[in-house]
């Protein structure tokens, strides 16, 4: 299968990530629901590595840089993520999160042998637009009462974005070895759960449909398709194709009855998108600007 096709499929599932997260109810501990569906991503690698004949020993060997840096992103991704959702209006929330594909384009814009161009500025200008209609209401006071959920959506954008451009720098590190990151982020998860919360586990059949969602797509399949896709696929085409989750998270969340349609948010899903795209367009033939 093509490799840039595979990393597609990892932006088709992290647009489905509000949507399982909105199914689980908001009522478990973000905490415990990380830990959770990290350990089903890890028992899904665990299976490719019965499969093949081994119990995947020979990938637990990484960098402690790589350890660190996809171990400590992982964790604090989605511990943002999962807050943010529980604590703002799960589109806006989830809307500002996607910002970063274009904080993408910006940071990687500023690595050495990079340029800051007018187009980056003015799609991060787009897209800032975009996120004054989310918290804003459309023009309505803003709401404060949803503070800290926007907050936690903005650490989310720049916590990936930053994890995507510092991820150039540790290629040789295999997609197999992903298996033993989640399985790290699980158990640190699961400690601080024990330290910091109260379980609380899912009460119906949706809850738990949310959680093992997440554990198979967005959390699991999704960070092993993306592994795979950035390394051996179109890199430049795949920066462009991320900057549909947003619309496709806003679309799920409408079909399956977790949002309502208003103008504010349609108009801020096409200036954050639109932003995005055009601080990452380039003319053909035109040198990537960074991811």
């Amino acid at each position: 299968m093509n490799a840039t096709f595979i990393g597609f499929l990892a932006i088709v599932l992290w647009g489905a990530l509000a949507l399982f997260t909105s199914l689980t109810g908001g009522q478990i501990p973000p905490l415990q629901l990380m830990a959770m569906t990290f350990a089903i991503a890890f028992l899904l690698m665990l299976v490719r590595w019965l499969r093949q004949g081994h119990a995947g020993l020979q990938h637990l060997r990484q960098p402690w840089q790589a350890w660190v840096l996809v171990v400590g992103a992982y964790f604090l991704y989605h511990f943002c993520y999962f807050v943010a959702l529980a604590q703002a209006p799960v589109v806006e929330a989830s809307l500002i999160a996607y910002m970063w594909p274009l904080l993408i384009v910006l940071f990687a814009s500023l690595l050495p042998g990079e340029r800051l161009l007018a187009k980056h500025l003015l799609g991060a200008l787009v897209a800032l637009v975009g996120c004054y209609l989310i918290v804003g209401q459309g023009g309505a006071d803003f709401q404060w009462q949803y503070l800290s959920g926007y907050l936690f959506a903005v650490a989310c954008a720049f916590i990936w974005s930053g994890f995507s451009v510092a991820s150039r720098f540790i290629k040789q590190v295999p997609t197999d070895a992903v298996g033993w990151f989640c399985l790290l982020t699980a158990l640190l998860a699961l400690v601080a759960h024990w330290q910091l919360e109260t379980t609380v586990w899912p009460l119906s059949g949706v809850q738990w449909a949310g959680v093992i969602g997440l554990g198979i797509g967005p959390v699991g399949l999704a960070f092993f398709a993306w592994d795979y896709g950035v390394k051996h696929g179109n890199l430049p085409l795949l920066g462009v194709l991320a900057y549909a989750a947003p619309l496709i998270s806003v679309l799920l969340l409408l079909a399956f009855g977790q949002a309502q349609a208003s103008w504010h948010i349609a108009w801020a899903c096409v200036l954050i998108v639109g932003g995005s795209l055009l601080a990452g367009w380039r003319k053909r033939g035109q040198t990537p600007d960074g991811v």
